[in-house]
């Protein structure tokens, strides 16, 4: 089992900036990739970042270039730096981690003002 808290979410105008963390516990030497999904009102959840082990990225195209994901392993940790933040940035983003299955934090809130 994976237990994943995240934090750092909040009310934001836009063009600022925010920073998420997840932090992982329990069965953590299973975990492979890590990343951020996100899901608006109304909307489906949809992925933002995903970072590998060995720390290889991917991005969202509708983030690119503003939104920056990490990882530190020895802390068990990953982060979503998040720059230049729209209205449409607006969701509740969650933590994923995945081992042989996916674990999934509680969720952030994230408000973007126009």
């Amino acid at each position: 089992q994976v237990q994943l808290v995240e934090s750092g979410g909040g009310l934001v105008q836009a063009g600022g900036s925010l920073r998420l963390s997840c932090a992982a516990s329990g069965s953590i030497f299973r975990i492979n990739d890590m990343g951020w999904h996100r899901q608006a009102p109304g909307k489906q959840r949809e992925l933002v970042a995903v970072i590998t082990r060995g720390g290889s990225t991917n991005y969202a195209d509708s983030v690119k270039g503003r939104f920056t994901i990490s990882r530190d392993n020895a802390k068990n940790t990953v982060y979503l730096q998040m720059n230049s933040l729209k209205p449409e940035d607006t969701a509740v983003y969650y933590c994923n981690a995945k081992t042989f299955k996916d674990y999934w934090g509680q969720g952030t809130q994230v408000t973007v003002s126009s």
